[in-house]
Parts: C-alpha cells; sequence; structure tokens
C-alpha cells in the first residue's frame, strides 16, 4: 500500500479513511506519471484539538485546520507555475486530518463528507510533492489538477460550483 494511515480519532474508521487515503493517493501520484508503488505516505486522522496543537506547533496557527501535511524533501518548483521536481525518496512525507473542521465544511459546502476528503486528500499528497499555493501562478496549476485527479475519481472539482461528477 501507498499510504499507512494511523486512526487516532475513531469517526475515521467509520467513514474509510483508510480506503480514501489510499485511492485518493493513487489517482494523485498516477496523474502525475509517479509510480505509487515505489513511495510511502503517512496519513492521521484525527479531531480538531489534535490538528490545532500541530497548526500551533507548526504553523504557529492556534486554531485547527482540515488538512496540514509535511513533506520529507522541497520538491517546489522555482518558477511560478512551474511543476516540481520528481521525487526520489521513498518516502513522500506526512498528513494530517481533522474530523470535525472536514464535517463542518462539507456540511457547509453542501458536498458529500467522502468527496470533501478525498479533496483535501489529493490537495495535501500534491503538497507533499512540492505543489503550493502560495503564489498564484502556483495555485491556478494546484487547482487544475486538483480538479483533474477528481474528475478521474468521478468527483466534481471544488474550485467550479457547476461541475458534475465526469467519472473520466
Amino acid at each position: 500500500m501507498l499510504t499507512d494511515t494511523i486512526i487516532e480519532d475513531a469517526r475515521w474508521k467509520a467513514v474509510g479513511l483508510v480506503e480514501l487515503t489510499e485511492t485518493a493517493a493513487q489517482a494523485a501520484l498516477s496523474h502525475l506519471n509517479i509510480d505509487p508503488s515505489g513511495h510511502e505516505i503517512v496519513v492521521m486522522g484525527c479531531d480538531d484539538q489534535r490538528i490545532m496543537a500541530l497548526n500551533d506547533e507548526f504553523r504557529e496557527k492556534a486554531k485547527p485546520t482540515n488538512v496540514l501535511s509535511w513533506p520529507y524533501e522541497d520538491l517546489s518548483a522555482e518558477v511560478d507555475g512551474a511543476d516540481p521536481l520528481l521525487p526520489e525518496e521513498e518516502e513522500l512525507g506526512d498528513i494530517a486530518i481533522a474530523f470535525e473542521t472536514c464535517s463542518r465544511e462539507a456540511e457547509e459546502q453542501g458536498k458529500p463528507f467522502a468527496a470533501h476528503v478525498t479533496h483535501l486528500i489529493v490537495h495535501g499528497v500534491l503538497h507533499l510533492i512540492g505543489y503550493d499555493h502560495i503564489r498564484d501562478a502556483d495555485a491556478t496549476l494546484m487547482e487544475r489538477l486538483e480538479g483533474e485527479i477528481l474528475g478521474k475519481l468521478g468527483l466534481p472539482d471544488p474550485y467550479r460550483e457547476d461541475d458534475a461528477p465526469t467519472g473520466a
């Protein structure tokens, strides 16, 4: 398996986080022509309290967030809007995802919970392999990739309200 999923909050088990993370991570790497079998990602399903502590420790933001990621190596592109370097290390990094925040966001946005979680895992995986959304051109590239990957999984593009699942 590409992902090693650690369940800290039992609610994640009930929604199939292990399967969601594996599917999302496989889809993200495959879409970018990166062989998933040569890599590993650790995902922790936690609650808001845990992710708030992590967000405070690593980003100095004492509030919960939906997903955090820690790449093992910096692969980011030096040129705005360019693809990052290809990963050389087997371990790509770690992702943490918070149940309450994800649940609240999915409800507020009228999205199925599993679809929202899948999007956030794809988002986290893209961060692990060097994509970011700090610069406008990079954000545009990352959002386009997220939409393409989710489309292949039959899920709507989260950045387009009018998008319907494509199942491509």
